[in-house]
C-alpha cells in the first residue's frame, strides 16, 4: 500500500513573524566577520525583535555560541553552504546551476529537504557583507545563486551588502552581473566591485557595527599594536616578519610597550612567533580575548596590520597606522578602500620599504557617524516590509445543476398464491 505524501510546508496561519535569513561566514572564527554579522543581529534586535532570524553559516555551532545572546529569535543553520559544498563542479557556473537548481527541486539533496524548505519562505535572504564570493574560493557563488532561487520561490527580496567581489572568477563576469540584477539591494564595498557591476560605491558592513562597546578601553594600552596573519600570504611569512620587524627598529620601538593581536585564533599567531624572540614583553591578545573585552585601541596608538576590518576597527577608534598588503588582488583593494574613506593609514605594498612611523590618527568622528547613518539606511531598505505579490484564485467554473432523482413508486408485494387442493 503507497504511502501518502506529508507535506513540508507549514500552514500560513501558524505563525504571522517575518522570516530572515542571513547569509554569512561566521563561526570559524574571523574578527571581522563575526562583527559584521553581530552587527546585523543587534540591528534586527533593536528593530525587529519578534522575527525568526537564521544565520546561515559553514559553522553553525560555533557561530552559536560567539552570536548567542544578540537577537532572542536567532537560530543557526548551514543549508546554502552545505549546497555550495556539495554542487558537483568548482566551475562557478555549474556551480550557481546547480545550487539554484537544488533550491527549487529539493529531492536533489533529501537529507536538506526539510531546510530547504525553510529556506524557500524567507522574508529576506541577505547575503552579508564580506569577502568570500570570489576566485579564492569559487563555489561560493553558489550563495548568491542560492539567494536568488529562495526569493523566487518565497516571493520575498534578496538583498546583498558590503561586498567585496575581487578577484573575480575568470568567465564569471556575466554570471555574477545577472545574479546581482536579481537582488534588490546591492551595496559593494570597494571600486573595482563597484566597476565589476555597474554600481555606485557603499561601505562595509563592518561600519554598521562601531561603537564604543567594541573596544577594551584599558588604562595600559601598548604603544604599538601589531596584527599578522599568515593565511592568504603570497609575499611569504617570512617578508611580512622582516618588514615589520624593520619598521619596529626604525621608530625605536620597546618591545615591552608593543601589543600583537589575533584576528583569526592560531592563523595570527604564526608570525609572532617568528618574532617572539625579537620582542620580548610584547603582550599576546588571543582572538577569545578581543571577542570578550574589545579590541585594545586608543587614538595614541600605532598599529600595523594586514587584517582588512583590524584596520577599520582601530582607525575608527582614532589609532594611526600601516596597513600592509599580503595579496595584491586581495588584500591591496580592501585596504586601498578604507584609505581611500580617510583611514588616515598608510598603505604599504612594497615590503622592502620602510614607512615613516604615521601619526594622523584614524577617521574622523563625523565621518565615522556618516558611515554608520548610511548603513542603516542600507538596512532600512533591505528590512523593509515585503509585500508578496498575491495569486489570483481563478474564477469558479459554473457547476451543472445536479439532477433530481425521483424515488420510483413502492411496488405491491407479491404474495404467492396458495394452491388448494
Amino acid at each position: 500500500m503507497p504511502v501518502p505524501e506529508i507535506s513540508t510546508s507549514h500552514p500560513e496561519s501558524v505563525s504571522s513573524r517575518a522570516q530572515y535569513h542571513l547569509v554569512a561566514p561566521v563561526g570559524h572564527p574571523n574578527y571581522g566577520d563575526e562583527l559584521i554579522t553581530a552587527g546585523w543581529l543587534g540591528y534586527l534586535a533593536e528593530t525587529a525583535p519578534d522575527a525568526d532570524v537564521w544565520v546561515d553559516t559553514h559553522s553553525p555551532g560555533p557561530a552559536s555560541v560567539l552570536l548567542d545572546g544578540i537577537h532572542p529569535r536567532a537560530k543557526f543553520t548551514d543549508t546554502l553552504w552545505r549546497l555550495c559544498w556539495e554542487a558537483p563542479d568548482e566551475d562557478p557556473w555549474r556551480a550557481a546551476a546547480w545550487v539554484r537548481d537544488a533550491v527549487h527541486n529539493p529531492g536533489m539533496m533529501p537529507r536538506l529537504h526539510h531546510s530547504v524548505e525553510l529556506l524557500a519562505k524567507a522574508d529576506v535572504v541577505h547575503v552579508v557583507g564580506g569577502g568570500y564570493i570570489n576566485k579564492l574560493w569559487p563555489k561560493q557563488i553558489g550563495l548568491l545563486a542560492g539567494a536568488v532561487a529562495a526569493v523566487e520561490r518565497s516571493g520575498g527580496r534578496a538583498a546583498m551588502t558590503g561586498q567585496g567581489l575581487q578577484p573575480v572568477c575568470e568567465g564569471s563576469v556575466p554570471l555574477l552581473k545577472a545574479l546581482a540584477d536579481r537582488f534588490e539591494v546591492v551595496e559593494v564595498r570597494d571600486g573595482a566591485s563597484a566597476d565589476l557591476l555597474g554600481r555606485p560605491i557603499g561601505l562595509d558592513d563592518a561600519f554598521l557595527a562601531t561603537g564604543p562597546d567594541r573596544y577594551d578601553r584599558s588604562e595600559d594600552l601598548p604603544e604599538v599594536m601589531l596584527c599578522l596573519q599568515s593565511d592568504l600570504v603570497e609575499v611569504g611569512i617570512g617578508a611580512v616578519a622582516g618588514a615589520v620587524l624593520s619598521m619596529l627598529r626604525a621608530w625605536k620601538t620597546d618591545p615591552a610597550k608593543i601589543g600583537v593581536v589575533e584576528g583569526v585564533p592560531r592563523v595570527d599567531r604564526e608570525v609572532f612567533s617568528l618574532l617572539e624572540r625579537e620582542l620580548p614583553g610584547a603582550r599576546f591578545y588571543p582572538f577569545s580575548h578581543i571577542w570578550t573585552h574589545g579590541l585594545p585601541v586608543g587614538p595614541e596608538q600605532t598599529w600595523i596590520s594586514t587584517r582588512f576590518h583590524i584596520h577599520m576597527m582601530a582607525a575608527a577608534a582614532g589609532a594611526s597606522g600601516v596597513a600592509v598588503s599580503i595579496h595584491p588582488d586581495y588584500y591591496a583593494t580592501k585596504h586601498r578602500s578604507l584609505a581611500e574613506l580617510g583611514s588616515n593609514w598608510t598603505l604599504l605594498e612594497d615590503l622592502s620599504q620602510v614607512p615613516d612611523r604615521p601619526t594622523a590618527g584614524g577617521y574622523a568622528a563625523e565621518t565615522l557617524a556618516e558611515f554608520k547613518n548610511s548603513k542603516r539606511k542600507i538596512a532600512e531598505q533591505v528590512y523593509a516590509p515585503v509585500v508578496r505579490p498575491v495569486a489570483e484564485e481563478p474564477e469558479p467554473e459554473p457547476q451543472p445543476e445536479p439532477l433530481v432523482h425521483e424515488e420510483p413508486p413502492a411496488q405491491r408485494r407479491r404474495w404467492a398464491r396458495r394452491i388448494r387442493n
